[in-house]
């Protein structure tokens, strides 16, 4: 699996960007944030990438953050949400607009989306609320984005120790640091909870 390129912006389009690396060019579809925010064609650019595999195709997708990816991996697991209404809604919300969106359950905002109607977004909204869980505000009232996969489990396990949700939060992206992104959950929890107790 690729998880990032690095090399060169050769060009982009309405949809995707094509990234040289070491004289390949790849073609990478693409939200219309992360190629506002990957840099002028001509300039080198790192995309972190998911890749999509069917049986008639291979797809590379790529993303600005880590976090794009994430929310890309979280929105293509809802029934009827294809890469490409995906990378509509990246397209439409920022991460933190869409965390809030699914906190609140504001089915409206999602749909501001090309292609994804009432009951899509409303599908979205549901299915989301649990796997994001709450959205702590942070300074300024902004929504945080909480993390996925092992972060939000290490979040989730010290909400039910009985922490503040900005603290959790807090304490295992401190930790996440530290350890890595590749850490387990068993080592992030552990170690948020003495960053936590400091």
């Amino acid at each position: 699996m690729i998880a990032h390129l690095k090399g060169r912006l050769e060009s982009t389009g309405i949809d995707h960007a094509v990234i040289d690396v070491g004289g390949v060019g790849y073609l990478v579809g693409a939200s219309a944030h992360t190629l506002s925010a990957i840099g002028p064609v001509g300039e080198a650019a790192t995309l972190f990438t998911e890749m999509l595999v069917a049986e008639d195709f291979i797809r590379l997708v790529g993303f600005a953050s880590a976090g794009e990816r994430d929310w890309f991996r979280l929105l293509t697991a809802v029934q009827g949400v294809g890469s490409r209404v995906a990378l509509a809604i990246l397209s439409a919300l920022e991460p933190n607009d869409l965390a809030r969106a699914i906190a609140s359950q504001d089915k409206a905002m999602v749909a501001r989306a090309n292609g994804v109607g009432p009951k899509l977004a409303e599908r979205i909204v549901r299915e989301l609320k649990d796997k994001v869980g709450a959205v702590p505000l942070g300074p300024g009232g902004t929504a945080q984005v909480l993390p996925v996969g092992a972060s939000a489990d290490a979040v989730s396990a010290l909400l039910n120790l009985g922490f503040r949700p900005a603290e959790a939060a807090a304490a295992v992206a401190a930790a996440e640091e530290e350890l890595g992104d590749t850490a387990s959950l068993d080592a992030l929890v552990r170690l948020a909870l003495r960053k936590a107790s400091r």
